[in-house]
């Protein structure tokens, strides 16, 4: 077994040697661009490459509708939050405060990081006439921020409102 890897190593190497590969950069004074695409590389079979449907390298969402995927979310799950970050880790203070008031509740939550898509973002501003994140939606309904959902919690409101969905499992 190890000759074999050993084999396999010093092939590689010679190989290496006899062909340099060039691979195009650009030098920046600031910054180091440098792109491992290597265009007609024999050794690269089109199954290799990075293939994201949902989000290109500019972190648009092009592929898909953002109108139809909030609304598909949003009639899917029972509660879901756009968020900064996601309910284990926030990285905004209003998303924290939001999702640890739902979590007192014990409801199945669905969320979405608003910070990896800008396009995301401005969809669900767009879809829910809302400026700012995070955006609860309880069963199909736009709620608010984490303002709305501190006073509903503090008034009773949101107790009623998801008593019939709390501690149940969403279906996988």
């Amino acid at each position: 077994m190890a000759r074999l890897l050993s084999n396999t190593i010093l092939k590689g190497i010679s190989r290496a040697s006899q062909s340099p590969r060039i691979v195009p950069a650009s030098f920046n004074h600031v910054k180091l661009r440098f792109s491992t695409n290597i265009p007609n590389d024999p050794d690269s079979h089109a199954d290799f490459q990075p293939n994201n449907k949902a989000v290109n390298e500019s972190g648009s969402c092009s592929g898909i509708n953002i109108k139809e995927l909030v609304d598909k979310d949003v009639k899917e799950h029972p509660i879901v939050i756009y968020m900064k970050g996601y309910p284990d880790l926030p990285q905004c203070g209003f998303s924290a405060l939001a999702v640890r008031v739902l979590k007192q509740y014990n409801v199945p939550l669905t969320a979405r990081n608003i910070l990896e898509y800008p396009d995301l973002r401005t969809g669900v501003k767009a879809y829910s006439n809302w400026p700012t994140f995070p955006q609860i939606f309880i069963k199909g309904e736009f709620i608010g921020g984490s303002d709305i959902i501190m006073n509903m919690h503090q008034t009773g409101e949101l107790k009623e409102k998801l008593q019939d969905i709390a501690g149940k499992e969403e279906p996988e």
